[in-house]
Formats: structure tokens, C-alpha cells, sequence
């Protein structure tokens, strides 16, 4: 089968497309022919080295998701021709930018009928990441106000439909372009995250009882000036939360909750993910799928995650 691996730390041209044997599934695993992988910030981290992977030569990759090719002793509820999607992957086994990839079974779910393979490998893991941000970290409540820092991006615009489908009231920061999508999406404000009143802004929109951040190294101390008391803040990504926590006054005046999570240790990932499937056949979910690449352009791809603009999810089609 066609796999993208490097086989070395570095930058994107260090990955390769290798031809490589097909994995075979172990006890409690499936084998997936995979229709779709998302591509993700995390995976680039990995392969620069500032996450360590499991061996080299790697594969890349958390999110997929196909049709089920063959079924591992012990398994049960999938059978071969079902439609899957799943992650958690690429983190302590190789990953998913290949033609097929191994699951442990409880990291994958059925794919509703209606809903494309693109979809689900995008939806993946910045699903289960907001899933647990809001719902799990920080119990939000249909009367609360959500903030989301960065709609536009792949867990953002995730974020603020599940913060709408809970009834919260969403607001979201996100460049001026993106105003009308993320509104369609459920936002209530989306915010310019230029402006320079831009925690007047927010105030002015409803102090946010609950704020998903990605940057906290940049938005700590926002998060305390504009959160109401007690308000809940929930860091995601790669990033460094004393770089931007100077203003301790301001975090204890707000009685600030602080919760720093990753999506590699959900204890539950088929649950979460049946969760989404939910919504997803519900068309309470929508995830936007920005552009799509083969896996000989992967190079490209982990090139676009980082540096391009753009609203929703990469993913690479094998």
C-alpha cells in the first residue's frame, strides 16, 4: 500500500510517499481502508520532533476515516464493509495517511449514510477536542456564554456548533471574511480579532461564562479581563499558558478556572465520537472541509495547516 512516513525529524519535504506492507489488525483492532484523514496541526509536531512518536518510520496522522477492510479477534460491533470514522491515532501507533490503517476499536464509530468519508476525517479529532473542552472540562450550560478563540479554525468552527446546538450563547473571534460562515454555523457575534477594543468588544457582546482558547500564551490575561466571575477557561494547542498569565490579579478577581487539556487522553473515544455521529446525521454538525489533497501532496498539505488561511479542515484522500 501507498504510505506518507518520514523517516526523520524535520520540516515538511520530510515527508515521503513509501511503498509498505499493510498492516494487519491485532486483538480489539480493525483494519480500515481509508477514504480520508484530516490533517491537523499535532501531526506536524510529531514530525518535527516537539512531540516524540512512538518509532521511526512514521506514519502521520490522527483523524480517518472508510470502510472497515478486516476485523481483529474479539471485536465486536463492526464487521467488514462498515462505515467508520475515528481518532486517536498517530499518537502511540502509526497514523492514518495511508491507503489502509489499524484502529483499536474503540477509537473509531460508524459513519452515518449520509455523511461523506471527508466530513467524517475532518470532524474527527477537532470534534472529540471541543467535545471535551466544552462538555467535559468545562460543563457548559444552555443559558452560558461561550466564547471561541478562532472560529474559523478546525476545532473553532466545531466548537461554536456545539456550543449552539447546547444552547449556549456563541461568540467567536475570527477574520472579517469569515463572519457570515461562522454565523451561519450558529455563531450569535463573531468578532473581528484585529480590532484594537477588542475586549471592549466582547464585553459589550456578553461577558463569556466559559472560553475555548488556543493560544493562551497570546490570550490569557484577555480571557481574565473579559470572563465573568468564575469564569471557566479551556486551553488547547500547543502553547505555553505562563507566557501570557502576567496579570494574576486579574485572574483571581475573576475567581478564574483554568483547565489544559489534549485529545490524546480521552478516556472514551468511541463514545464521544457516537456523540458526533449523532449530530452529524442530525445536521447539527457541519464540518467544513476547506481543501483536499492526495497523498503525494502531503508535503503541501502539513505545509497548509500552518501557514494559509482558511475556514474548517485539510484532508488528504488516499
Amino acid at each position: 500500500m501507498r504510505a506518507v512516513r518520514y523517516h526523520e525529524h524535520g520540516g515538511p519535504d520530510a515527508l515521503t510517499v513509501d511503498d509498505v506492507d499493510r498492516p494487519d489488525p491485532g486483538r480489539g483492532e480493525v483494519r480500515v481502508e481509508v477514504r480520508a484523514a484530516g490533517v491537523n496541526p499535532v501531526d506536524t509536531y510529531f514530525r518535527e520532533g516537539s512531540y516524540e512518536p512512538p518509532e521511526l518510520p512514521m506514519i502521520p496522522g490522527s483523524d480517518l476515516a472508510g470502510v472497515v477492510d478486516a476485523v481483529g479477534e474479539g471485536v465486536e460491533g463492526f464487521a467488514e464493509g462498515d462505515r467508520v470514522f475515528g481518532t486517536g491515532l498517530g499518537n502511540d501507533r502509526q497514523g492514518t495517511y495511508a491507503e489502509y490503517a489499524v484502529a483499536p476499536a474503540d477509537r473509531i464509530a460508524h459513519l452515518p449514510d449520509g455523511v461523506a468519508f471527508d466530513e467524517g476525517a475532518a470532524v474527527a479529532l477537532v470534534g472529540v477536542t471541543a467535545w471535551r473542552a466544552l462538555v467535559d472540562h468545562a460543563g457548559l450550560d444552555p443559558a452560558e456564554t461561550c466564547l471561541v478563540h478562532g472560529g474559523s479554525g478546525g476545532v473553532g468552527h466545531v466548537a461554536v456548533q456545539l456550543a449552539d446546538a447546547a444552547g449556549a450563547r456563541v461568540l467567536t473571534t475570527a477574520a472579517p471574511e469569515y463572519h457570515d460562515q461562522l454565523a451561519d454555523l450558529g455563531a450569535d457575534v463573531p468578532v473581528d480579532y484585529g480590532r484594537d477594543d477588542l475586549a471592549e468588544a466582547v464585553v459589550e457582546a456578553g461577558r463569556p461564562d466559559v472560553v475555548l482558547d488556543h493560544r493562551l500564551d497570546q490570550y490569557l490575561d484577555f480571557d481574565a479581563e473579559v470572563g465573568t466571575r468564575g469564569v471557566r477557561v479551556v486551553g488547547i494547542g500547543n502553547t505555553q499558558p505562563e507566557a501570557g498569565f502576567e496579570n494574576i490579579a486579574a485572574a483571581r478577581s475573576r475567581e478564574m478556572e483554568l483547565h489544559l487539556m489534549s485529545m490524546f487522553n480521552t478516556p472514551d473515544f468511541a463514545a464521544v465520537l457516537r456523540r458526533l455521529a449523532r449530530l452529524l446525521e442530525a445536521g447539527d454538525l457541519r464540518p467544513v472541509v476547506s481543501n483536499r489533497y492526495d497523498l503525494a501532496e502531503a508535503t503541501e498539505a502539513q505545509a497548509a495547516v500552518l501557514r494559509e488561511s482558511f475556514l474548517g479542515k485539510l484532508v488528504l484522500e488516499p
